[in-house]
Order: C-alpha cells, then structure tokens, then sequence
C-alpha cells in the first residue's frame, strides 16, 4: 500500500529544505514561543492576537449574517456552480473567516462558486456544541434558501483542521437530521482532527519526527477547551468525534494530510472506514510535510493544489 507515488517521492528533499527554511518564521510569527498565562481564556485569547498577524483580507468579501451567524462570502459573477460552505481553521480556540480570504476568492472565481465561509463560535467561552451548531444552522439555511439567495442549492462542504473536523462532521448532521445528503456533492478535509479522544498521532506517536506547529501539551489544551469535563472515551462519541461515527452514505471526500503532521492518524484512518463504509475518498498524503503544509511552498504544495483543483473539477462536473 503506498500513500504516494515516485514523483511525490523525489520531491521529499526539496519539501525538507522548505520546511526547515520556514519553520522559524511562521513559529515566530504565531507567537509559538511566547510565555502563555495559564487561564484558558486569556490563553486563547493571546492566541488569537497572535494569529490574526496572518490574515490577508481582501475587499472582494461580503460580510453578511446568515440565520443569525456571521459570515464571509465570496460571489462569482455568474450563476454559481455551487455553494462551498467553509469552515475555517484554529482548534476551536481561535481563528477567523480571514483566514482563508485568498483561497476562497480563488475557488470562487476559478469555479464560479459562491463561498460561504462561518465565523462560528470559539471555545473555551463557547464549548462544544456552540461551533458545530453554529455550523450546521448555517448549512440548513443554505439547504433551503441557497438557490434562491445565492444561485444554487447543491454545497462542497470544506474546511482545514478544526474546519476539516466541522466539515465532516455538519454532513453526518445534514444527512441524519435533515436527510439531505443527496445535496452535498463533496467533503474538502484538510489535515483534520476527527478522534477528539486523542490519536495515537495526536499524542506524539508520528510516522516522521520533523517539525510541527502542533504537538501533544497544544491539542490536550484545546481538547481540553473544547470539551471539558469529558473522558477521553467520552469525546469519541460518534455525535462529537466522526472518526467513530456510521460513515455509510457519505458524500465523495478528498482528504489532504502531512506525514509530519500530529493529525496524521486522523486522517488515515478516517480515509480507510471512508471507504470501507462504500464511499468514494481520494487521499492526499505530504510526506515530511507538518500541519497547515500550504504554508511551505514547494513542489508537494504544489501538487496537492493541482490535485484539489481537480478534485474541484470532478465534482462540480466539469
């Protein structure tokens, strides 16, 4: 069974090198070394602080409220394709629509998709289920009124890390709760947390030992946030963590992850009972590459782009 193929493979030397370059930089530039106070609520919000120095907003964006939640779009200038619903990413603890302005302004020009990007809430004021309700009451909203407001009522459902967790976990709510499963024509998972009961990744056991802006002490912090007062067993319930949940039924999903990333497990192994579940998944493995590996440029980022703008392709038809 190979994750990657022999052209992937001659790219790991030059993936290295662009790590071990960036590394420094992107730690510096989200505060990773910084003392941090011990009350999770200030914790998150110096967090905070320190990841908005990342945004890049562009004034193509629309903010608009949707069923009461805030949100960011991005409309193309035809008829739309679809509705990418986008869940952004940051551990449930921190993070922004702004996060992800310059890809979803590209998806939204380069497909013709109108992108909906939620600012849900954040733990640890808002604890689980506050952010994936807020998720899924946007979902239903786009469900009944998206053809009508927004040009189309079929949605690609995406997101990276906690948004990957979210995006694959409002479509089990869309196909148990509103048994509209048929409207959702894909799942975009980018290096997601599906096992909040902590994979054996999550708590340091990785295939490759580079570089990573994760590590365990982080995510029991923002487990611990998210979920608090629960058992490890208790977080894998299947209303909480996909990995555990009936996968029968599910929408084609394209999963992207990093050897080097803590999240990698998850995302082996949400792939594998994926498919084994009847459903069709393309998985994207980055050897060498850490969580959040977009941030590196180098041949491997440049394949997994080519190979989600395909992914795009396929699913929208094209």
């Amino acid at each position: 069974m190979r994750l990657w193929d022999d052209e992937i493979e001659a790219m790991r030397p030059e993936a290295r090198a662009a790590v071990q370059a960036g590394y420094e930089a992107i730690n510096e530039m989200i505060g990773a070394s910084a003392e941090l106070p011990e009350d999770p609520v200030e914790r998150a919000k110096m967090a905070r602080a320190q990841f908005a120095r990342m945004y890049a907003p562009v004034p193509e964006a629309i903010e608009r409220g949707i069923a009461g939640v805030p949100c960011r779009l991005f409309l193309p200038d035809d008829a739309a394709s679809a509705i990418y619903l986008h869940f952004h990413g940051g551990g449930m603890i921190l993070g922004a629509p702004e996060m992800n302005d310059l890809g979803n302004r590209d998806l939204s020009k380069r497909f013709g998709m109108a992108v909906v990007s939620v600012d849900y809430r954040l733990a640890p004021e808002h604890p689980y289920p506050a952010g994936p309700d807020h998720c899924f009451t946007v979902a239903a909203w786009l469900l009944e009124h998206g053809e009508q407001e927004l040009g189309s009522g079929r949605l690609i459902v995406g997101g990276e890390s906690a948004g990957g967790y979210l995006a694959a976990l409002v479509p089990l709510r869309i196909r148990d709760e509103l048994d509209a499963i048929d409207r959702v024509a894909g799942l975009n998972l980018v290096f997601g947390v599906y096992d909040w009961g902590r994979s054996p990744s999550q708590r340091g056991l990785r295939p490759h030992d580079g570089p990573d802006v994760l590590d365990p002490d982080g995510i029991s912090f923002f487990t611990d946030a998210y979920l608090p007062g629960r058992t490890d067993e208790e977080r894998r319930d299947p209303a909480i963590s996909p990995l555990h949940a009936d996968l029968r039924g599910m929408p084609p999903a394209l999963m992207s992850v990093g050897t080097c990333d803590h999240l990698v497990d998850d995302t082996l192994m949400l792939a594998v009972r994926w498919a084994a579940a009847g459903n069709e998944v393309e998985l994207f493995v980055a050897p060498d590459m850490p969580h959040g590996f977009m941030a590196y440029p180098c041949s491997i980022t440049d394949a997994w782009l080519a190979r989600t703008n395909a992914w795009f392709e396929r699913v929208l038809g094209r």
